[in-house]
C-alpha cells in the first residue's frame, strides 16, 4: 500500500509561488497515475493537476498556464510548482496516486485509492 506525505504549503501574497512536494513510500515512475487535488471550505474536492505513468499530464482550466505537476523519480517524489498564485487557490491541497499506468479521467476523485493528509495553502490579497 503506498504511503503519501504532502510538505510545502504554507501562507503566500497573491501572485507569488510555492513548489508543493509528496513523498511517496513505492517508485513513483511507471505504473503510477498521479495528481494533486484541492479542497477548500464549504467545496467539493477537486482535482487540479495530474500525471499518469507514460508522463501525460492534464490541469484543471484554473491552473493552467501557472501550475506545473512533476514527477521526481530517482526520490520517488510527486511535485507541484505553483506560480502567480491567486487568493482562490486557498485550499488544502491533497497528493492521490493509483497502480496504474493511466486512468479514464485523470482529474476525477474515484480514480485513486491512495491518498495523503494534506497541506495547506493560503493566498491573501
Amino acid at each position: 500500500q503506498v504511503q503519501l506525505v504532502e510538505s510545502g504549503g504554507g501562507s503566500v501574497q497573491a501572485g507569488g509561488s510555492l513548489r508543493l512536494s509528496c513523498a511517496a513510500s513505492e517508485y513513483t515512475g511507471s505504473r503510477k497515475t498521479m495528481a494533486w487535488f484541492r479542497q477548500a471550505p464549504g467545496k467539493e474536492r477537486e482535482g487540479v493537476a495530474a500525471i499518469d505513468g507514460l508522463g501525460r499530464t492534464w490541469y484543471a482550466d484554473s491552473v493552467k498556464g501557472r501550475f506545473t505537476i512533476s514527477k521526481d523519480h530517482f526520490n520517488n517524489t510527486l511535485h507541484l510548482q505553483m506560480n502567480s498564485l491567486k487568493p482562490e487557490d486557498t485550499a488544502m491541497y491533497y497528493c492521490a496516486a493509483e497502480d496504474r499506468l493511466w486512468v479514464g479521467s485523470a482529474l476525477t476523485r474515484n480514480e485513486y485509492n491512495y491518498w495523503g493528509q494534506g497541506t495547506q495553502v493560503t493566498v491573501s490579497s
